[in-house]
């Protein structure tokens, strides 16, 4: 490995590597999460649910986008939500023969709660890593991020317009 002039130049499948680990953590995390507040659901139902919950409400297509599924695939996915109660599809106010989907109360309820389980989780695990590590993780998550260009994911210290222009 050699050394670049603002420290070490890191390989890229050293950064694969790390990113795929991270996300396995992160899934874990999810998933203890989930199961704490419901073990009914799955994590892709949690996903949608969750995608519902930063962008919605919307229609079934602009949903379809943000999870990166087909139609049909989003589709069974709202419905098994709306069986459950956690989504509802309406009518759109502005024209009828559009469907817009939104988390009923007890979706935010469960949403609300599956995040926070894993947010507490995640701040434990941060206050083990060294204050002079921190900045580099937010450095490189934060690029990251904004590189996926997730409409459903609120990135902090980025402009709202980010996630409008990622669509």
């Amino acid at each position: 490995m050699g050394e670049a002039a603002d420290g070490p130049v890191v390989e890229s499948e050293d950064v694969v590597s790390i990113v795929m680990a991270a996300s396995r953590l992160v899934m874990g995390i999810s998933a203890r999460a989930l199961t704490s507040v419901d073990d009914s659901l799955t994590l892709p139902q949690l996903r949608t649910l969750v995608a519902l919950e930063g962008c919605g409400p919307v229609k079934l297509a602009l949903l379809a986008e943000v999870l990166g599924v087909n139609s049909s695939t989003a589709l069974r996915s709202v419905m098994r939500l709306e069986q459950t109660g956690l989504v509802d599809r309406r009518a759109s106010e502005v024209s009828r023969r559009e469907v817009v989907l939104r988390l009923t109360p007890r979706g935010e309820e469960l949403v609300r709660q599956v995040l926070a389980h894993r947010r507490r989780e995640v701040e434990r695990l941060v206050e083990g890593v060294p204050p002079e590590a921190r900045a580099g993780l937010v450095n490189g998550l934060r690029a990251l991020l904004e590189h996926a260009g997730d409409r459903s994911i609120v990135i902090p210290g980025v402009p709202e317009e980010f996630r409008e222009a990622a669509g």
